[in-house]
């Protein structure tokens, strides 16, 4: 996969899927554009051009360091919300939902005229394998990748004639911060490692390389799709 001459916006690129997403696009030749809440060391490391941005909020004019021409967005912003369905408020819900799909929703409108000015653009959205797969204590987090992936099928039939893809990478529990606490000892990891065919969870470059898969030239005859990193959790028994 070679990414020179292309310009690729990462949201949520601090840590994480969105770090080593970064990481890997850097590595493969991309004139990268990151923002984030906070310009971490492992990210300002990476030598991108950064912008402040906290997605929950308006805009405003926090993307216009952006260049003209666009080739490709990824939205990485998520969380993960275990509780039981009763202890979940109603603001509860509607953080998840601002987080996971109004946020796309924003970044996505703010970056769509710059897309379709590449003659042939990619977004990549981040579902979970909780909206396939019914999973307890998952209803928050599973209601709103489920918004996600609605939308992604629907963005990419809008704009299919505008040749913008439009996918989502739907991962089961990946080795990140944001998952710290459900892998904080060694018999936690082993007991999720199980839970996957594959025996093992997955790791942040797992993720990253579907995701750059999707932003190259390799997948141009891919859209609409919503494709399962998860070690066949949501396939297999």
């Amino acid at each position: 996969m070679d990414f020179a001459d292309k310009n690729i916006l990462i949201v949520g690129a601090s840590s994480g899927i969105g770090l080593a997403t970064a990481q890997l696009l850097k590595q493969l030749g991309a004139h990268l554009y990151t923002a984030s809440r906070q310009l971490t060391p492992a990210l300002e490391e990476i030598g991108s051009d950064f912008m402040e941005l906290d997605s929950t909020q308006p805009l405003g004019t926090a993307l216009d360091g952006l260049p003209e021409v666009l080739h490709g967005v990824v939205y990485c912003p998520g969380n993960i919300r275990l509780r039981p369905f009763e202890r979940i408020s109603a603001d509860d819900f509607r953080a998840d939902f601002e987080l996971n799909v109004m946020g796309a929703v924003q970044v996505l409108q703010a970056t769509m005229k710059r897309l379709k000015k590449a003659n042939g653009a990619s977004a990549v959205l981040f579902s979970t394998v909780a909206a396939e797969t019914g999973m307890a204590f998952h209803t928050s987090i599973a209601t709103a990748k489920a918004a996600v992936e609605g939308l992604t099928r629907a963005l990419a039939a809008e704009y299919a004639a505008s040749n913008i893809r439009v996918n989502a990478v739907a991962p089961s529990l990946t080795n990140t911060p944001l998952a710290a606490t459900l892998l904080s000892t060694p018999e936690k990891i082993d007991a999720s490692a199980k839970r996957h065919p594959l025996q093992r969870i997955g790791e942040p470059k797992d993720i990253a390389y579907m995701a750059s898969f999707l932003l190259s030239d390799h997948s141009s005859f891919i859209t609409g799709q919503v494709l399962p990193v998860d070690g066949g959790m949501s396939r297999l028994k």
